[in-house]
């Protein structure tokens, strides 16, 4: 048989261009070493063109942030009639919008941190929410653009006032939750394992996330087997609700601060989760018996083309 031919695609126009770089290429080698024939793109303004010429049996979406994880490039793939893997339109756009995203969960009986959105220079003039709080890009990832604005702290950052801030005119503004960071993949309908992130970081941000040695991941976390056991169940509700497909990855505060077991608070759902060699969902395929070649060939053949 002739092997399928995976057009990889990678880097992009967003913010996480770098981040997407990495994980494409990881993802090319993996399926090539699974016996895919591979084309690995880096995505610019032409890409329906050069798909259309190019022709493959499968796109491999490795990009992460605006256009590739947000509906715009599964809708180009939608015109083309190409499968493709992870969510689609709908899911794609509902969850890269944070705050949507939440409304969806919290109807779905999924805890949620209190937010709003307002527009940047309003969110930098004073504060809209008792400190400690979150302020981020509405529809960001990578911990892009966080700031943790903390007790006794006497305005918001002026940057997001300023022509410099270019992540969108509009901002989350999201109740600090104290305690641990938790994250769960979903593959599928199935919950594979609960990783904690700890950090000497100020919290888990862009460098903590995607240097070498900037986190520490904890495979299977060390909580209570009762929060274990709800997370996953929240994780693969939230894929649900949202209507996801392939391999999701959300995210959780998870607040032991007056004893085990503590409240669990559902922060994201991540549609196209990070596929570095430092990311969180390959570890947890690894942790249930899964190579990196078999994720990755696990998602080209679920890919799809949705109505």
């Amino acid at each position: 048989m002739t092997a399928k031919h995976v057009a990889v695609l990678k880097g992009g126009l967003s913010a996480e261009r770098p981040v997407s770089l990495v994980s494409g290429s990881e993802c090319a080698t993996a399926l090539r070493k699974a016996g895919y024939r591979v084309s690995e793109i880096d995505v610019g303004h032409d890409i329906a063109v050069v798909l259309t010429e190019m022709k493959p049996d499968v796109v491999f979406n490795a990009l992460h942030g605006k256009y590739g994880e947000d509906g715009c490039m599964q809708g180009v793939l939608e015109t083309l009639r190409l499968p493709y893997t992870h969510s689609g339109v709908l899911a794609s756009a509902l969850a890269m919008h944070k705050e949507r995203a939440k409304a969806v969960m919290r109807t779905a009986g999924i805890p949620v941190a209190e937010g709003l959105v307002v527009h940047r220079k309003l969110a930098s003039e004073r504060h809209l929410m008792e400190p400690p709080y979150v302020i981020k890009p509405v529809s960001e990832g990578s911990s892009i653009g966080v700031f943790i604005i903390r007790e006794g702290d006497n305005r918001p950052p002026g940057e997001l006032g300023t022509d410099s801030w270019t992540l969108g005119e509009e901002v989350l503004i999201e109740k600090f939750i104290p305690g641990r960071e938790l994250t769960v993949a979903v593959m599928g309908e199935r919950a594979l394992a609960v990783t904690e992130i700890t950090t000497a970081a100020a919290f888990y941000d862009y460098d903590a996330k995607y240097a070498a040695g900037g986190s520490t991941h904890v495979i299977p976390a060390r909580v209570h087997p009762d929060v274990y056991e709800e997370a996953k169940r929240l994780a693969v509700l939230a894929h649900q609700a949202i209507g996801c497909r392939g391999v999701t990855r959300t995210d959780f505060r998870y607040d032991d601060t007056k004893g085990e077991p503590g409240r669990l608070v559902t922060i994201e759902i991540n549609t196209q989760p990070g596929m570095t060699p430092t990311s969180l969902v390959p570890e947890q395929a690894a942790h249930v018996g899964l190579t990196f070649s078999d994720l990755v060939a696990w998602l080209v053949e679920d890919a799809s083309c949705e109505r």
